[in-house]
């Protein structure tokens, strides 16, 4: 009976060496182990669920901004955001935010952010 490749989450590995098989490429019925030739089916690759998840901080404030719930608000004529931001003054979780490019333009904007509780300001380079 031959033998099938090792299941570790979605990689599959090569019963007779180890080695991480590769996936196989459209119409291919079978990968081959670059290391020892064994010939798996390209049916093993079938049905297995891959699941990604990172960590609610793995990522720098401004690009957890973008999947945040933001609310605009208008005041003075002024378009301000409110978003989900910790005041480094008080600790309140909310400020309104507003995005401006200071430097050049190949570099990346500045965001201002006053927090809604305290009024503090700070301003972080994206």
């Amino acid at each position: 009976m031959p033998r099938h490749a090792d299941k570790i989450g979605s990689l599959l590995f090569c019963p007779d060496c180890g080695t991480l098989l590769n996936l196989p490429q459209d119409g291919e019925d079978e990968v081959t182990c670059e290391q020892c030739g064994h010939q798996e089916p390209a049916s093993s690759y079938e049905n297995i669920e891959i699941v990604t998840r990172s960590h609610p901080d793995a990522f720098p404030s401004p690009l957890r901004q973008k999947g945040k719930t933001q609310t605009k608000v208008h005041e003075a004529n002024e378009a301000l955001l409110k978003v989900t931001e910790k005041c480094p003054e008080c600790g309140h979780m909310e400020a309104y935010s507003q995005e401006a490019q200071l430097r050049s333009a190949d570099e990346g904007s500045t965001i201002f952010y006053t927090c809604v509780k305290c009024k503090f300001g700070w301003r972080v380079n994206n």
